[in-house]
């Protein structure tokens, strides 16, 4: 069956020509490879070379208490999906105060999905954004009229069931905040079992004059699965875009996220923790366009790498001719626990403006000898101390996180890879 005959009946006649497009884009150039200099540390070929099928609808197999440890202890609405479609009986809106919370399939022709969807994130961005925009059935819009504080953050759960073997979804998620707008949201990606899958998620967001935007992306999917996640950003005149990044799960995972501060005064910032172990690869990319003047960019990554793991950070913050008075910093630190664990790392910084400060910095470097040795001398055994190091390393990073309880839910997460049930030891410490 061809594509056309596939997909002529999902979704607005308004995103025809963008769907074609799209696919015309990737018949044109395919997967990227190692010869492309986004993909030089990252190969996909385990997924181009996969024959992945449409996940079924979800069977009603989920259940709330299957959903529990993934809503990081949080009492706020909530989206979810299950093989990529919207569960009504999962989810939750109550507590918006005047923002919007909808899910994509059924509300196609809102003007916010009209206005924005596909204008941020553009169908011919890379191959995986065109594959979204072909092959997107389902997702989340959220949308926060001005001047309007959303107290809550808005949780959005991507989860993939038990039954997931072989399959693939392409989950949109749409975020707009309209000007002097508040909101935080949050993107989880989840699995109930741990069997090969795909999953290929844009998420496109507008910060508009004034706006601020929190955005938490936790992606835990199954440890044999395969992740690619796109964010496209668009900020105007003050507005601040917060972004945490947090990346465990995936056989192959690569997370990438561009911003353009389009308006005078705008702030970015970007945090990010990836832990790895066994065979993973994790890849982030991200890219700050200072297109303004006087705007200002912050950005900490760090990974943790053990067993064969490999991690992949590639940077770059980019000042155009009229971003004047840019003051940006860019820092990328790894802490490789094995022999076998590898890291690369590639800071950019491309200026192209004469009255900047623009910092940037990147480290490889095993566990501190001397911390290790003081932390013994105090009678902990050589496994606690390069535990208790690890999880202060990655502990750094998560104090940057604003909201309280997903701070401490991911530093609960990460206090148990490292040190068990050593809490008091990290206490102590």
């Amino acid at each position: 069956m061809s594509f056309a005959e596939q997909f002529r009946d999902i979704g607005p006649t308004y995103l025809a020509s963008e769907r074609r497009a799209a696919i015309e884009y990737f018949t044109a150039t395919g997967f990227p490879t190692r010869k492309n200099e986004d993909w030089h540390f990252t190969s996909p070929a385990a997924i181009a070379e996969t024959d992945w099928l449409p996940l079924r609808d979800p069977s009603g197999q989920v259940q709330p208490d299957d959903l529990a440890p993934f809503l990081l202890g949080l009492d706020a609405p909530r989206l979810v999906f299950v093989n990529g479609r919207y569960a009504p009986g999962l989810s939750s809106r109550a507590g918006l105060r005047g923002a919007l919370a909808l899910d994509l399939a059924s509300h196609w022709h809102e003007a916010t999905c009209e206005d924005w969807l596909t204008r941020i994130a553009l169908p011919t961005r890379d191959a995986f954004t065109a594959l979204n925009t072909a092959f997107m059935v389902d997702g989340a819009v959220v949308h926060v009229p001005a001047e309007t504080v959303v107290e809550k953050p808005i949780h959005i759960v991507y989860v993939t069931d038990a039954e997931a073997a072989k399959g693939a979804t392409h989950p949109r998620t749409l975020i707009v905040a309209d000007r002097h707008s508040v909101v935080t949201v949050i993107e989880s990606y989840v699995t109930l079992g741990d069997a090969t899958y795909f999953t290929n998620a844009v998420t496109e967001i507008q910060v508009a004059d004034g706006a601020k935007v929190d955005h938490y992306r936790i992606e835990r999917e199954s440890e044999r699965a395969y992740h690619i996640g796109t964010t496209e950003v668009r900020q105007g005149r003050d507005s601040r875009y917060h972004s945490f990044s947090f990346a465990t799960g995936g056989a192959l995972a690569r997370v990438n996220l561009y911003t353009v501060l389009g308006g005078e005064g705008g702030e970015t910032l970007m945090h990010g923790l990836y832990m790895l172990d066994g065979t993973q690869h994790i890849d982030h990319q991200t890219r700050i366009e200072h297109a303004a003047p006087h705007c200002a960019s912050r950005e900490v990554y760090k990974g943790i790498m053990d067993d064969a793991s490999h991690g992949v950070f590639n940077g770059k913050v980019y000042v155009q001719p009229e971003a004047q008075k840019t003051d940006g910093k860019q820092t990328n630190n790894n802490v490789l626990l094995s022999e076998t664990a590898q890291a690369d790392t590639k800071p950019q910084l491309e200026i192209f403006a004469d009255d900047v400060k623009c910092t940037h910095g990147a480290t490889v470097s095993r566990l501190d000898e001397v911390a290790l040795f003081y932390l013994r001398s105090r009678g902990i055994d050589l496994e606690q101390a390069r535990n208790l190091l690890t999880y202060a390393f990655a502990a750094d990073v998560l104090e940057r996180i604003d909201q309280p309880e997903v701070r401490e839910s991911l530093e609960a997460l990460t206090r148990e890879r490292f040190v068990g049930g050593g809490a008091e030891l990290v206490a102590a410490a």
